[in-house]
């Protein structure tokens, strides 16, 4: 595991990486609003994992909207890299707070529904 410094304009991968203010915008705005329809989602959501999740989701699309409103790119800085391989993507805790909320959600709330 290394830690240096990227700043990622694009979202996951450096997908649609670009250096305009209008898609730091864009990509903020979406993250606002799939926060909030999973915060009215979660609402109704009586399990106490399913909550836990859903915030993991939420505050991790909420702490890369903030990087993007206040430095118009998202800080990445820890990068995996393994058996002589280099990996060129790095990411942040928002990241995988993200990924582990997102995959919890999935297996759990299927799971909750053929229960």
């Amino acid at each position: 595991m290394n830690f240096y410094m990227a700043w990622n304009k694009g979202i996951n991968f450096g997908l649609f990486e670009g250096d305009s203010t209008v898609q730091a915008y864009i990509l903020t705005g979406i993250s606002i609003a799939i926060s909030t329809v999973l915060f009215i989602w979660l609402r109704n959501s009586t399990s106490l994992l399913i909550q836990i999740l859903a915030s993991l989701v939420i505050g991790g699309a909420l702490g890369n909207a903030i990087d993007r409103l206040l430095h118009g790119a998202v800080a990445d800085f820890i990068n995996v890299t393994c058996c002589g391989i280099r990996n060129p993507y790095s990411f942040n805790l928002a990241d995988v707070f993200i990924f582990i909320g997102l995959i919890g959600l999935l297996i759990f709330k299927y799971d909750e529904k053929h229960n």
